[in-house]
């Protein structure tokens, strides 16, 4: 009977979370970062004061769980198997996923635009957007050194910084995607991003 309770409140407690990110997307993708309050997000799950404080401290830490839920979108993209045997094989990965990372950016510009205005308001947001950034850094890192280690790519050059350069190109595209500013199709900007990327990198026999 204790266990069929605790199960009982184990998912109500789950179904009020999500009730409460559900409502606060709805409302930040409405009004904006700065213009959204926690008291509208609670009014809108139709959830308790207290209990709303059980799962979120405020509204930064709100929008920190959907930026977790959205970027991992973008991670499960950066993270597909990356063993090229050969030039020609990584450049159509490489073209592949930033084309994918690119066009996801398109389907979540809605929430990206909040995340964008949050960063440069919010600390917990801007923090957690530094470790976003560093997880993908670390991914190309990793794939970077993989070519080397194959004799694709150059050995001259540090892994983590060109890695570090990547994605910052890719972030700036991603940002302008977002706000509507470039007017390039997506697979314009990949098929020229990409071409330098690999030209500057790999070695062509």
């Amino acid at each position: 009977m204790k266990n069929q309770e605790l199960t009982s409140r184990q998912h109500r407690s789950i179904q009020t979370r999500k009730n409460l990110l559900k409502a606060a997307e709805y409302i930040f993708i409405d009004q904006g970062f700065q213009k959204t309050t926690i008291t509208q997000i609670i009014r809108k799950a139709d959830t308790g004061y207290g209990t709303a404080y059980v799962h979120f401290k405020n509204k930064d830490d709100i929008l920190v769980e959907l930026m977790e839920d959205v970027m991992q979108k973008f991670h499960d993209i950066a993270e597909l198997p990356f063993q090229p045997e050969s030039v020609e094989e990584a450049e159509q990965l490489i073209q592949k996923q930033t084309g994918m990372f690119l066009e996801m950016a398109q389907k979540a510009d809605q929430i990206l635009k909040v995340v964008e205005e949050a960063i440069g308001a919010s600390l917990p947001v801007q923090n957690k957007w530094k470790q976003i950034r560093e997880r993908f850094i670390k991914g190309i890192t990793n794939d970077i050194t993989y070519t080397q280690q194959k004799g694709l790519a150059r050995k001259d050059v540090d892994a983590n910084l060109v890695a570090r350069g990547w994605f910052f190109s890719n972030e700036m595209y991603l940002w302008e995607i977002v706000r509507g500013e470039n007017q390039s199709s997506v697979k314009e900007i990949v098929h020229n991003l990409t071409a330098m990327y690999v030209k500057g990198l790999y070695i062509r026999s």
